[in-house]
């Protein structure tokens, strides 16, 4: 696109955001912004660090502390590249959890915003509360969600895991993520929902793309 554009892509576990956003960035040609990435990095943080999980100021304390970097699709925690170790289960667990303060959560939206101000030619960001939270002035805002089985299924094929436990893992990711106080996972009020039970990513892609460019005039 011939102009700066900025993309939120919010979902549930297991819609299919990370891939889409990814392919949807290189069809635009601007830069791609896993915010999910980026607390399952702080969460790696806090594993290694041995901090109760469950103690927000424990949690807290960590933070100041924290190097964080997105770059071409890597994560880097104090220079360190740790992309390979962000979807372990135990990683998700965590940041399901670490996610819910406050602190965490302000210190990772001033990073995103940040990031999303250096970008020159726009980004497509992706996580839980981009178009209600971190960009509620993005040009564009997509909320993509799928059934509750396809979203297992396809959590269990990432992680590994059987389809149980991808069941399992999905129903309390979207527990804690919509009942949480702060930030709370929802569409924006002018989000246009895509349900990508029944496409294939390059379907879900084109099908996203043609309302980006649509809502957005060079």
């Amino acid at each position: 696109m011939s102009k700066r554009v900025v993309v939120a892509v919010d979902g549930p576990a297991g819609s299919g955001k990370s891939s889409v956003a990814t392919r949807l960035a290189e069809r635009l040609g601007v830069e791609h912004l896993d915010t999910g990435g980026m607390y399952r990095g702080f969460a790696v943080r806090c594993l290694r660090d041995g901090v109760n999980l469950e103690d927000e100021q424990e949690v807290a304390a960590l933070v100041d502390g924290t190097d964080l970097e997105v770059s071409s699709g890597r994560v880097l925690l104090d220079g360190s590249d740790i992309t390979g170790e962000l979807r372990r289960s135990d990683v998700s667990a965590a940041s399901s959890v670490i996610a819910q303060y406050p602190t965490v959560r302000e210190y990772m939206v001033t990073l995103q915003r940040n990031m999303v101000k250096a970008a020159p030619s726009g980004a497509v960001v992706e996580g839980r509360d981009i178009g209600t939270v971190v960009l509620p002035e993005a040009d564009v805002k997509i909320y993509l969600t799928a059934s509750e089985p396809t979203r297992a299924r396809r959590r269990a094929e990432q992680a590994g895991l059987s389809v149980r436990d991808g069941q399992k893992e999905v129903a309390m990711r979207d527990a804690r993520d919509s009942a949480r106080k702060h930030s709370p996972l929802k569409p924006a009020g002018d989000a246009v929902i895509v349900d990508t039970s029944n496409l294939n990513l390059e379907q879900t892609v084109d099908k996203v793309l043609q309302i980006v460019t649509g809502g957005v005039r060079d």
